[in-house]
């Protein structure tokens, strides 16, 4: 299938192929009939892709900050990589699509195929959206029309902020696409309705609808037009739907509103609030969030409808209300629709933008019934694609950290992936060619089991780790999965028995940090002694907002398992000798979590110590990870894997760049496949060290030290 994507480095448009996007339990696929350009909007991401990387950073300047402390603690070559790569990721563009569902997830209900649905799909060929926003299409809607319901939502959520009664009077400041409509709900809630633009074609426009619409002039003027139009009382309320730079149209809202009269943003504005004349208007000020409560609440958008008597107008709801005006014929979006498309000469629509002025741009499609699952690049197959050795790849998951480290570094070993997968089916494409991969799918199953593929790397979701390696197992392939292996002891045992059915396959996770030379180096160093040695690794992990997937145990499992292993696994590593009990402390009554405050004891067999100081409420300009070891009146450190200094020994190591091991870890790894070697962490320790990870929290709960041998004798039963 094809779809628009822009490059944010550049600005560039193109339309990619990708293969079809796979039903999710809480989605829906559905093939296009129907996309709205919505002008505003994207206008202002063609604008933004364009513009220098100065003026990038002039409207961004948060992340300025996070790139200037991301330098001073992990490096300029390390952070400028870092960004470079966000830059050069392709985004998709819209968020309006009607067409008819293909395939619905498993636990979706009162939908089924071939119903004629609208959502905030992309444009794309086929979409594929949680059904929490999307909206069946009533049968006297015609699909242009129903093409405009996300951005009506939008309009609709603004003007329900807002609360208008009948009869009062209302001012819209901008009168582009989102103005139009909300002129004409207004209207259509019995109020009369003002407004202001800079464009006298658009003003035209609205007064042709009967809107009594004026030029935007001087602040003088627009506010002498509305009190003489309210005989001198001011608007009861403003919806603000014009997206400008000047920080002067908020003070002019104000001006030319009524004593407690209420103002709503939903274009795109400087929010700077003129105390003095909202204090003596006693006015009221609020930000309208897209289409309505559940846009960008991950919950919600995975499937989680908030419940109606709570949540009355919730996105979905707000979008079924704008279809119900439209199916009643209180709205008419028909004559909004300046310009159409096909789908195919979508970047042609775009170029439009930049040299008129128009209001709704349709894209049309017409998406063959024949969708393949897998998508060949560049005419290469698969089964023509070069074999190394004894190694074909298949690669499953393109998150951020596939995209930043996995994939390049197995290109830059030349390491053969002959198909790769994510269930969007965006994403592989764009890897794919990219990276140089022969084939893209959205089906993991694909990749599993496919014959030709003798090893799998699973970059995925914490949650998935486990069932997908038994599957990989099952189907006769080596693994490499990122941390972590498991999130509980059921699905650790469940692997570990599969592993032991199958002991020629190489198992291997993603514990980088003790392929690192400065790790190596210090182990090989501290190896040779006669006393136990003790560890403090401190991790100024940095906050990670609560809503975010790897909080929820039962999607990342939490911090300590999702990364809190990455340490475990580095003492264990610099120890050399089994870890014998775990202990552990958190915070106490904090405001979020206290998980990731938390203080880390093992022992070891040998005698040896090391305490793991994880914590997530430290400052970003501290370096956030330092190893000490003290050994035989020697003392060594490891500041940020950039440099490794040491006290009573000749041991040092600088680098200009941070090297947590990652490249030699999966080169060590594609070795012991070729060479037919052991994995080069041996099992027994991979067990034991997700183990451990997993009794930190059992040792937090019942606060005690747990013994590892209690917990391996029960494990191997």
């Amino acid at each position: 299938m094809k779809q628009l994507i822009q490059y944010f480095r550049t600005g560039k448009l193109e339309l990619i192929d990708a293969p079809v996007p796979k039903a999710t339990a809480q989605n829906i696929v559905i093939a296009s009939k129907r996309s709205l350009i919505s002008v505003g909007t994207e206008k202002m991401l063609l604008d933004f892709g364009k513009a220098s990387y100065l003026s990038k950073a002039k409207q961004q300047p948060d992340r300025v900050k996070q790139v200037i402390d991301k330098i001073k603690t992990e490096g300029l070559i390390t952070t400028a990589h870092s960004v470079w790569s966000k830059l050069n990721e392709p985004v998709h563009l819209g968020y309006s699509n009607v067409g008819q569902i293909l395939e619905a997830g498993s636990q979706v209900k009162g939908y089924e195929k071939g119903q004629r649905v609208v959502s905030n799909g992309p444009h794309a060929e086929v979409v594929r959206v949680p059904w929490t926003l999307t909206a069946s299409v009533p049968e006297n809607v015609a699909d242009d029309e129903a093409a405009f319901t996300v951005p009506g939502a939008i309009c609709l959520e603004g003007v329900r902020l807002l609360d208008p009664a009948l009869g009062e009077t209302i001012v819209v400041v901008g009168l582009g696409l989102l103005g139009q409509i909300t002129a004409q709900i207004l209207t259509a809630n019995g109020c009369r309705v003002l407004a202001f633009d800079i464009a006298g074609e658009k003003v035209e426009f609205a007064r042709q609808q009967g809107i009594e619409a004026a030029l935007s002039g001087s602040i003088a003027e627009n506010v002498e037009f509305v009190l003489g139009a309210t005989d001198g009382i001011g608007a009861d309320g403003v919806i603000i739907t014009a997206s400008a730079s000047s920080e002067e149209l908020l003070s002019q809202c104000a001006l030319m509103s009524r004593k407690r009269g209420r103002i709503v943003l939903i274009g795109v504005i400087p929010i700077t609030v003129p105390r003095n004349l909202f204090y003596e208007k006693e006015l009221t000020f609020q930000v309208s969030s897209a289409y309505g409560p559940g846009r960008y609440d991950p919950v919600y958008e995975g499937g989680n409808d908030y419940p109606l008597p709570y949540v009355r107008w919730t996105a979905k709801r707000n979008m079924e209300a704008f279809l119900f005006l439209l199916q009643q014929k209180k709205i008419n979006v028909n004559q909004l629709i300046t310009h159409r498309f096909p789908f195919d000469r979508a970047i042609q629509a775009y170029e439009t933008i930049e040299k008129e002025n128009p209001l709704g741009i349709i894209l049309e499609y017409k998406v063959s019934e024949e969708l393949p699952k897998i998508l060949d690049f560049a005419g290469l197959s698969a089964s023509k694609a070069t074999t190394v050795d004894n190694l074909r790849i298949g690669f499953i998951g393109v998150g951020n950290f596939a995209k930043a480290v996995l994939l390049p570094s197995l290109k830059k070993l030349k390491a053969p992936v002959r198909m790769i997968a994510s269930s969007d089916g965006l994403s592989a494409g764009v890897a794919a060619k990219k990276f140089g991969i022969p084939q893209a799918t959205s089906d993991r199953e694909l990749v599993l089991e496919n014959s030709e593929i003798n090893t799998v790397f699973i970059a995925t979701r914490h949650d998935s780790h486990a069932s997908l390696v038994i599957k990989a197992l099952e189907n006769d392939k080596h693994v490499f999965v990122e941390k972590p292996l498991a999130l509980n002891f059921e699905e650790l045992k469940q692997v570990y028995d599969k592993k032991q059915e199958k002991p020629h396959l190489r198992l291997m996770v993603g514990f980088n940090r003790r392929f690192s030379p400065f790790s190596q180096k210090l182990k090989k160093t501290v190896q040779q002694r006669s006393d136990p040695i003790s560890i403090i690794i401190t991790v100024n992990a940095g906050y990670i907002p609560m809503d975010h997937w790897v909080h929820d145990l039962r999607m990342g499992g939490g911090r300590i398992i999702g990364e809190g292993c990455h340490f475990v696994d580095l003492a264990r590593f610099l120890v050399g000798y089994p870890i014998s009990e775990v202990g552990a402390i958190t915070t106490r009554g904090h405001s979020g979590t206290d998980e990731d405050k938390m203080m880390i004891l093992l022992t070891f067999e040998d005698g040896s110590q090391a305490s793991v100081n994880y914590l997530a409420n430290g400052n970003p300009r501290f370096p956030k990870e330092r190893v000490e070891v003290f050994s035989s009146q020697r003392v060594f450190q490891i500041d940020n894997f950039k440099r490794l200094t040491s006290y009573g020994s000749p041991l040092k190591e600088v680098s200009l760049k941070q090297d947590k091991g990652h490249l030699a870890e999966i080169k060590s790894f594609l070795e012991s496949i070729k060479n037919g070697t052991e994995t080069p962490i041996p099992i027994q320790e991979l067990f034991e060290v997700s183990l451990a990870t997993l009794a930190i929290k059992q040792a937090v709960g019942e606060r005690r030290f747990v013994s590892m041998k209690s917990i391996w004798n029960e494990f191997v039963l």
